[in-house]
């Protein structure tokens, strides 16, 4: 379990710098995946929300932003509340592609945080990254 990684790609027809902005600003997170309390910022603690109809805010996922190399890399730790105190790693690298942007992720660490229990959660990720991954495909398109 410890080489275990989802990896996942995904092509725009847009600047990375476009790309680049439904990663890391606030408000254009919540298009595609969850609201964040604030831009994502190198060396910042960050949390991503879903608000609910009754008022309540529940975070979704956080971490600590560790890499920004704008446009072309995004590294933070990712945890939510079913890994309870383990962490994990999420990477985005952003190409330049004839036409527009080529996003590859890659999230590692899962096995290692979860020993025996990895395989339920990356399955449940795995998928999870593919839908939010869509609903970024939409969100960009509408930009």
């Amino acid at each position: 379990m410890t080489q275990t990684t989802i990896n996942k790609s995904v092509f725009f027809a847009v600047s990375r710098e476009t790309v680049w902005e439904f990663l890391t600003d606030k408000d254009k997170l919540g298009l595609w995946f969850y609201p964040a309390e604030s831009d994502l910022s190198k060396g910042e603690d960050y949390a991503l929300v879903q608000s609910e109809d009754d008022g309540t805010v529940n975070t979704m996922c956080w971490g600590n932003v560790l890499e920004m190399d704008m446009p072309s890399r995004l590294v933070y730790t990712f945890t939510i509340k079913p890994m309870g105190d383990k962490i994990s790693t999420v990477v985005w690298t952003l190409e330049e592609v004839e036409g527009g942007t080529k996003l590859s992720m890659e999230h590692r660490g899962l096995g290692e945080a979860m020993g025996e229990m990895a395989m339920g959660l990356i399955t449940a990720l795995d998928a999870g990254w593919d839908r939010h991954l869509g609903n970024l495909r939409t969100a960009v398109v509408k930009d």
